[in-house]
C-alpha cells in the first residue's frame, strides 16, 4: 500500500509473451495486486502470466485494447483498488514509475498521472518514429487549443487513477479501439480533474507494440472527434454519451485548519 491506499496494476495484453516478465520484473513492490487481462492472444501470454503469479483474466473473443481496459477497470475496482495503474507489458514504459506516479494519486494531488513520452524530451531518444512524433505534437497542440489544457501529450499509454475518477466516468460509453484513451482524458478534463504529469523514457524495440499507419490514422480522426464532442458538450450544442454527465463531480481535497490556530483578519 501507499499512504493506506491499495494500489492494483493491470495490464491490458495481446500477445505479450516475449516482454512480459521483463516488465514484471520491475514492478514496484508496493504495488498489492497485478492483475493481466489476457485480449485472446495467439501466444503463452495467459499461462506465463499465471506461472509470475499474476491474477489472470482471457477474453473469450478478442474485445479491442479499449475493451480490455473496460475490463482491467472493473477488476481492479472490484478487488478494492484506490489507485489503478495501467502499464502495457510489452516492456516500452518504464515500470518503476508506477510507485511515483501511484503516489501521486494516493497523497490527494491529483485524481490521474500521466507517464509522458514528451516531458524531458526522451521519445526521439527511445526511439519514437519520426511521424508519430510529429502526428503527436499535431494532436496534443489542437487539443490544448480547444479544451483550453496544458498537457505536455494525450496519448500515452502509461497513467494511473484514483478509485473515485474511474468511478466518476462513463467508461462503458468509450470505444472498444484505440481512441479510447484519448476519450478517457478528454471526460477527465471535462469533469474538471486534476491531472498531473511525470516524465517517462520509452523504449521502441521490435518487441514492443504498436499500430500500424492505418490504425494510426484511424486513430488520428478519432481524437478530432473526440475532441469537437467534448467543445460542444462545454459550449452545450450537443451531448454525446461519453460526454453526458455533469462536470466537477470529483470534490476537491481540502486540508482540515489546526483548532490551534486563530483567524487572521
Amino acid at each position: 500500500m501507499i499512504n493506506k491506499k491499495k494500489v492494483v496494476a493491470v495490464l491490458p495484453a495481446y500477445n505479450a509473451e516475449r516482454t512480459l516478465e521483463r516488465t514484471v520484473e520491475e514492478i514496484p513492490a508496493s504495488v498489492d495486486l497485478t492483475i493481466l487481462v489476457d485480449d485472446h492472444s495467439t501466444d503463452e501470454t495467459a499461462t506465463l502470466a499465471e506461472r509470475l503469479g499474476l491474477q489472470v483474466h482471457v477474453h473469450a473473443r478478442n474485445r479491442g485494447y479499449g475493451g480490455n481496459q473496460k475490463t482491467c477497470y472493473k477488476l481492479a475496482l472490484d478487488a478494492g483498488a484506490d489507485v489503478v495503474v495501467m502499464l502495457h507489458p510489452d516492456y516500452q514504459y518504464n515500470p518503476l514509475l508506477v510507485q511515483p506516479m501511484a503516489s501521486m494519486i494516493a497523497s490527494g494531488v491529483y485524481d490521474i498521472v500521466l507517464g509522458s513520452r514528451i516531458l524531458g524530451g526522451g521519445a526521439l531518444q527511445g526511439g519514437m518514429p519520426r511521424h508519430k512524433y510529429v502526428a503527436n505534437r499535431a494532436l496534443t497542440f489542437v487539443q490544448n487549443l480547444a479544451l483550453k489544457a496544458k498537457l505536455s501529450e494525450y496519448h500515452t499509454g502509461f497513467r494511473a487513477y484514483s478509485r473515485e475518477l474511474l468511478l466518476s466516468l462513463p467508461l462503458h460509453a468509450n470505444s472498444d479501439d484505440f481512441v479510447f484513451d484519448n476519450q478517457l482524458l478528454a471526460q477527465c478534463i471535462y469533469l474538471g480533474a486534476r491531472i498531473g504529469e511525470v516524465s517517462c523514457p520509452t523504449r521502441y524495440f521490435a518487441e514492443a507494440s504498436s499500430i500500424n499507419f492505418r490504425r494510426s490514422t484511424i486513430y488520428g480522426f478519432g481524437v478530432l472527434k473526440t475532441t469537437a464532442d467534448c467543445l460542444a458538450a462545454r459550449l452545450g450544442l450537443y451531448r454525446k454519451p461519453l460526454f453526458d454527465f455533469p462536470p466537477l463531480q470529483l470534490k476537491p481535497q481540502t486540508v482540515p485548519v489546526s483548532p490551534t490556530l486563530k483567524e487572521v483578519r
